[in-house]
Order: C-alpha cells, then structure tokens, then sequence
C-alpha cells in the first residue's frame, strides 16, 4: 500500500477506533458512576443546571474516556503507520486535543477539570499510546 495513503488511514481509523472507546466510555459512565438525583445529564441545558452538585467522582469517567479514547486512537494510528509513527498518533492525539477545547466551550465543567482534562488526558495519553505501538514488532 502506498505509504502515504497508509499514514492517513492510520489517522482516519485511529481517530475513529480513539471516538470509539471515548464514546462507549461515556455511554457507560452513568452506571458506573450515577450522576447527582435529578441531574439531566443528556443535555448541556440540565448539566448546567445542575453541575454545582457535581463531585469529584463524576469527573473520573469523562477523564478516563477522553485519556483512554487518546490513548486507543494513538495506539491504533502508530500501529498502521507506515512511517513517522509517533507524529500521527500525536496527531491523533491533536484532533482529540481540539474536541476536548470544542467540549470546554460548549459543556459547562468547573475550570479545575477543563485544566486537568486538557493538560493530561489528549497528548500524554496519545504519547504512551503511539509508544505502545511502537513496541509492537511484526513478524
């Protein structure tokens, strides 16, 4: 396969495998984690309303979704990579980074979280993910 096409599905299904997993994530936070009594989480409007009785722990699973879902993307991304490994799935990393400042922008989080959130979970995640998959060796 042309090397060049190769380094761009690398991205695409990175990116795409990386939404994945932050979206399955997200989907099964609220089991694992309940959300305050009477918070409406499916909507900006209800998270607002009620993110003053948001803890601690209702921040875990959307840092572990987006840090996990950066990680899986860089992971994958580094894999397929015909060169330059570590650049796309830091580019990976970069697209997850950029959903991540939309996302702060448009769904009402304390600003400790935004902070945390963007510092350590999109490119240190893609990071250790690209490296991972650089420790992958093909027969």
């Amino acid at each position: 396969m042309n090397p060049i096409l190769r380094n761009i599905l690398a991205v695409v299904i990175g990116a795409f495998i990386g939404g994945i997993v932050n979206s399955g994530i997200i989907m099964i936070s609220g089991s694992v984690i309940p959300p305050p009594p009477g918070v409406d989480v499916t909507t900006a409007e209800g998270l607002e309303a009620g993110i003053h009785l948001f803890e601690f722990k209702h921040f875990i699973m959307p840092f572990l979704a987006h840090a996990l879902g950066a990680f899986a993307g860089g992971y994958v991304a580094s894999l397929i990579a015909a060169s330059h490994k570590m650049k796309f799935a830091l580019l990976v990393g970069a697209l997850f980074f950029a959903g991540g400042i939309l996302a702060a922008t448009m769904i009402p989080a304390p600003v400790w979280f935004i902070i945390v959130d963007l510092l350590l979970a999109y490119f240190p995640f893609a990071y250790v993910g690209g490296k991972w998959g650089q420790g992958i060796k093909r027969a």
